[in-house]
């Protein structure tokens, strides 16, 4: 700040107008509250642990389909149908995502934001965790899967419910050169999450007999859950409960608002960023839950192996974040986001040559599609979210992400693995053609209205 004496000489004084104090004044606090304002790097701690433990509980689940459920809640069916009936159960958390991000908009206007969270997080980890403490079906009966049932909408209803707007925020923090970058720093989650839960349940398959896995082994992940979930809920209420976090939260105008008033004033942009992201989410499940239960069916390679293999996947998907992130800082996020649904494309037309072409063509699959899934996820989160106004940005974003999971990869194991069982793997290319198509038609019909406004 320019020192406001060096130009007064000895000789003469001159009095500083009353309107330049007052400029000077407020050119100082504006100084001192942008020193005081959450670092990105904060930030983008708070929202990596936290996104970590929630996708940990989500790959939990996932994995817990294929290899446990159908044999532990459905054993009055065949194989295939157990994984089918657990693919619908895993897909309702999505349903009711929305939801729980409605709840828990009315909490935070009720009781604040630390109350908010604290609760969704604690049901998240209580459903989880509570999964393992379930007895099988022929224990209980229908019982049995009823409580299942209500175990996961309770995950998913604490999903939506656990907003806290940190990629909002983050994303508003970072330089305007640097948007990319950080927008990916937010999806680390997802492969960090996967990895995690990947190696718990491999190293549990490897190491104890099928009769101790389904008895009992199962149950640890489930309860690793628990303890996860209480880390991330204190690294991220360490910034919320900050001063400078919520002013930084009062200065961009990430409150909740009226959600019929959102629906009616910016209704086309919320459908518009659920489809933008869409190849991307249909790409998350194909190459995380459903290849899993493919192999088990249909392919003669040692689960243990496969589960090695999609550990260095995440790894993958991990490294091709940043590079995302470089990409998006290039040639934009739009741009970025379009160029990776071609590439899903080229791919999704690869899909039956690749599960079909033995253990080769079967690594070969998860490899290159964690590659473009880290790639792609690494920019589908708030790509359109600018579109909305300042006040409706909050409680827009939270909505358009919840859709987005709903349409594109909620139902994506269920139907993979229910037509591709029936008509071939060429419904997976289909699967995700659909996708492409809706990402591409989306960040069009984005460009003409912000041409047109």
């Amino acid at each position: 700040m320019t020192d406001t004496t060096s130009s007064v000489t000895p000789a003469i004084y001159r009095p500083v107008p009353q309107r330049e104090t007052s400029s000077i004044h407020d050119s100082e606090q504006k100084t001192k509250q942008e020193h005081e304002r959450v670092a990105p790097g904060d930030i983008a701690v708070g929202v990596v642990i936290g996104r970590a433990s929630e996708y940990f509980d989500f790959f939990v689940f996932g994995i817990a389909s294929v290899l446990v459920f159908p044999a532990v809640f459905f054993p009055f069916v065949d194989r295939l149908q157990g994984t089918l009936y657990a693919f619908l159960l895993f897909a309702s958390a999505f349903v009711v995502r929305p939801i729980g991000t409605l709840i828990g908009m009315e909490m935070q206007r009720r009781f604040g934001r630390s109350t908010k969270m604290t609760a969704a997080l604690f049901l998240l980890g209580c459903s989880t965790a509570g999964m393992a403490l379930l007895p099988g079906y022929e224990s209980l009966g229908v019982a049995a899967i009823a409580l299942l049932a209500l175990c996961r909408i309770g995950q998913g209803i604490a999903m939506g419910a656990s907003w806290d707007g940190l990629p909002s925020l983050l994303a508003l923090n970072s330089p305007p050169h640097r948007r990319g970058w950080y927008a990916m720093l937010a999806q680390l989650g997802a492969p960090l999450g996967f990895l995690i839960a990947c190696s718990l349940f491999a190293y549990l398959w490897g190491n104890l007999q099928t009769s101790d896995f389904l008895g009992w082994g199962w149950r640890y992940p489930f309860y690793a859950a628990f303890a996860i979930n209480v880390v991330a809920l204190f690294a991220r209420l360490r910034l919320v409960v900050t001063h400078e976090y919520e002013r930084d939260l009062e200065d961009f105008e990430l409150e909740p608002c009226n959600e019929r008033e959102l629906f009616r004033e910016q209704g086309t942009n919320i459908l518009i960023g659920a489809f933008a992201a869409l190849a991307s989410f249909a790409l998350f499940h194909i190459v995380t839950v459903f290849p899993l239960s493919w192999i088990l069916h249909y392919s003669d390679q040692a689960i243990i192996d496969f589960l090695g293999v999609q550990i260095v996947g995440a790894l993958l998907a991990a490294a091709a974040m940043p590079v995302s992130g470089l990409v998006a800082d290039r040639i934009g996020r739009r741009s970025t986001l379009a160029l990776l649904a071609i590439l899903i494309g080229v791919f999704s037309l690869l899909v039956p040559f690749l599960l079909d072409g033995g253990v080769l063509g079967q690594d070969l699959f998860i490899l290159v599609g964690f590659v473009l899934l880290g790639l792609s996820y690494g920019q589908a989160a708030g790509t359109v979210t600018a579109n909305f106004a300042p006040r409706f940005r909050y409680t827009g974003a939270a909505l358009t992400s919840d859709l987005a999971w709903l349409f594109g990869a909620a139902f994506a194991p269920l139907v993979a693995l229910g037509l591709s069982s029936r008509f071939g793997l060429i419904a997976v290319t289909v699967y995700l053609l659909s996708g492409c198509a809706c990402t591409l038609l989306a960040l069009r019909a984005n460009k003409w209205l912000s041409e047109r406004d």
